[in-house]
């Protein structure tokens, strides 16, 4: 799976429609050039490879009055959403990612049903349970990791890593059960894209040949 794709897809999907310019400036808004590989070249590169897809619909706008080149915006087709909706179900229930497509996930969990989001939640602790407990069938974490020499070190890293992973779903999934934020069908979503205009203080100000188009 690739993050940049659910990335690109999400922030041009909460526009509705969104050039090049707005989608990067987004995902530094949202702190994804930070974690994960949505970068300047990374993220025009997707969306022209999207739309050669058929998952995003190109419409050349006209250049503005002040001049300079006329700009694509993208909008999301209805193969586009059904890509965006496989990539977001699957990143929130396999365990087995980089922390860019669980960010990724969790960034847009709320475009989901919110029975649907506690359901992948809870899918996604039972296969790091199981993942544990295949771990823990070579190696004995209350006997220390010293049993295995230096190389003991490694599984103790996985089973800690799989108990705080456990641990946070089960916690993210109690304040989903309890009400917290607003899910699809739910009433007005939370806001999380900038305005036409509005400065982003988290840009990096990089400039960069897509800006411009």
């Amino acid at each position: 799976m690739s993050a940049i794709r659910l990335l690109v897809l999400g922030a041009v999907r909460q526009h509705g429609r969104a050039h090049g310019y707005q989608v990067r400036n987004d995902l530094e808004y949202w702190g994804a050039h930070e974690w994960s590989n949505a970068k300047p070249g990374s993220i025009y590169h997707a969306l022209k490879q999207m739309a050669k897809q058929g998952l995003l619909h190109a419409h050349e706008i006209a250049p503005s009055t002040a001049g300079g080149p006329p700009r694509t915006e993208y909008e999301i087709t209805p193969a586009g959403d059904e890509e965006f909706f496989a990539l977001l179900r699957e990143a929130l229930v396999a365990h087995d990612q980089k922390t860019d497509m669980k960010s990724a996930a969790i960034g847009f969990m709320v475009d989901l049903p919110r029975d649907e989001a506690v359901a992948l939640l809870k899918e996604r602790t039972r296969r790091i349970e199981e993942w544990r407990t295949a771990v823990t069938e070579h190696y004995v974490p209350e006997s220390g990791p010293e049993q295995l020499g230096h190389i003991g070190e490694i599984m103790n890293l996985w089973v800690h890593t799989a108990d705080a992973e456990v641990a946070w779903a089960r916690g993210l999934i109690g304040r989903i059960e309890g009400g917290a934020y607003t899910f699809a069908g739910e009433g007005e979503p939370f806001v999380g894209v900038l305005r036409e205009g509005e400065e982003n203080p988290y840009a990096t100000s990089e400039r960069h040949p897509g800006d411009d188009r």
